[in-house]
């Protein structure tokens, strides 16, 4: 990939935004030309725009796009990273990729106890969260704003009480034109999430 565009980022992508956020969201893996190519996540492809747009609209983000790692866009108690860190075979992780990469998920949430409520964006997403905290894939099952209370152990002993995990279906280019995830659904999860951190 570096070899045909010399140009890309074409390396693990890093989290983005607050390193105290209350709001962590986990996406699926960097896009070929989005946060591949960009070095941000959500960046520069399809899948963001949905995103940044609601982020900004709720209040967890200085401006409503995303163009690049050096614009000024500053997110505001929310960070976003994602089950896989690098770009995957034909833009699809394989479970064992999504195997690899999990001790990365795990340790952002062990070192990240201000993180209150944790957003899924898609079954993969949802299943790398289960494996992260150490819990059954049975025990919660995936549902587009669906809120599950994670047990009190996961949280650290800086806060008070377990974190929430909210699911959404992801906010890819397919989900949105199929009309699977429209606006108003993502910003009724995004609602969701919000309330959740008003009323910590």
């Amino acid at each position: 990939m570096r070899r045909r565009n010399p140009d890309y980022h074409a390396r693990p992508v890093p989290p983005f935004g607050d390193p105290q956020a209350r709001l962590l969201i986990v996406g699926l893996a960097p896009g070929m030309h989005g946060a591949n190519r960009t070095g941000r996540p959500f960046t520069g492809d399809y899948a963001g725009i949905l995103l940044y747009e609601t982020l900004h609209a709720f209040g967890f983000g200085s401006k409503a796009v995303s163009i690049a790692a050096d614009d000024d866009l500053r997110l505001l108690d929310c960070r976003i990273t994602n089950a896989v860190k690098c770009l995957p075979p034909e833009n699809k992780p394989e479970p064992s990729e999504i195997k690899t990469c999990n001790r990365y998920l795990a340790a952002e949430l062990q070192a990240s106890p201000e993180v209150r409520v944790i957003l899924a964006l898609g079954l993969v997403a949802h299943k790398a969260v289960l494996m992260a905290l150490g819990l059954k894939q049975s025990a919660l099952a995936f549902g587009h704003g669906a809120r599950h209370a994670l047990p009190p152990h996961d949280r650290a002993a800086s806060g008070a009480g377990g974190r929430i995990l909210i699911d959404s279906y992801h906010c890819s280019r397919y989900n949105t034109q199929t009309r699977r995830l429209t606006s108003a659904d993502f910003q009724h999860v995004f609602q969701s999430v919000r309330n959740e951190l008003d009323a910590a």
